[in-house]
């Protein structure tokens, strides 16, 4: 069954032609006649189910929507990126690269999925969340803020990863399972500690504790007239020594 067709309106995007789509046959809550967004050719939006793009939605390259799923609103997936089953992807989302949506998730706000990174089930992924690299959201899981998971992060559960919080190493099944505190620093920036994969992310260092304070020693050497910033390091290395602590007693 056809369930859509060019209008013959387009619109270039980085060099690529866009067709915007209008709905022929009336399905789901979708009438015939109603205008929807743009792709650029057919491979891109099944013409089976009832996967709909709709608003100023763009989808391109060899990205594929299909089974119930929506992309609305400004959202773009785009490359080799999957979206399926009953997924959203809305606002401002992005979802590019090798990245897959489905399941019952949702992806919106200015949120970014790329990379080989999967959001599924009933996960979330909102605010300024970036999932990325070969990282999970799934289950009931939801990431927003500044968030970012990435590398080979696990989030499941009904986990919350928000903030200014960074995840790229172990699984997150709880609010419990990291700890993130800042700002400090020359840059004001967030450090966060994994207590089960016993990994601490600020910036671009990701490492264990005592690379960490090796890490803090020579870029904030208090022999060199560092000493505020290190200070600063220093009260959250001891912060996280005592949780680091806490957590082996407790298993």
């Amino acid at each position: 069954m056809q369930k859509y067709k060019f209008t013959g309106i387009t619109k270039e995007v980085y060099g690529r032609t866009l067709n915007q789509i209008v709905c022929v046959t009336t399905f789901a809550s979708i009438k015939s006649g109603e205008i929807g967004g743009y792709i650029e050719k057919e491979a891109n939006l099944s013409q089976d189910g009832n996967a709909w793009v709709c608003g100023n939605a763009e989808v391109y390259g060899n990205a594929k929507v299909y089974g119930n799923a929506w992309v609305y609103g400004n959202a773009k997936v785009c490359e080799d990126a999957w979206v399926y089953g009953n997924a959203w992807v809305c606002g401002n989302a992005k979802v590019y690269g090798n990245a897959k949506v489905y399941g019952n998730a949702k992806v919106y706000g200015n949120a970014w999925v790329y990379g080989n990174a999967k959001v599924c089930e009933d996960a979330e992924v909102y605010g300024n969340a970036k999932v990325c690299g070969d990282a999970e959201v799934c289950e009931d899981a939801e990431v927003y803020g500044n968030a970012e998971v990435c590398g080979n992060a696990w989030v499941c559960g009904n986990a919350k990863v928000c903030g200014e919080a960074i995840l790229r190493r172990g699984f997150t099944e709880k609010v419990t399972d990291y700890i993130v505190i800042g700002p400090q620093g020359t840059r004001s920036s967030f450090a966060t500690f994994h207590l089960h994969s016993k990994t601490v992310c600020t910036g671009c260092f990701v490492g264990n504790l005592n690379e960490f304070k090796k890490a803090v020693y020579k870029t904030h050497n208090p022999d060199q007239g560092r000493v505020t910033f290190n200070n600063q390091y220093q009260r959250v290395i001891r912060v996280f020594e005592f949780l680091q602590e806490q957590d082996k007693d407790a298993q």
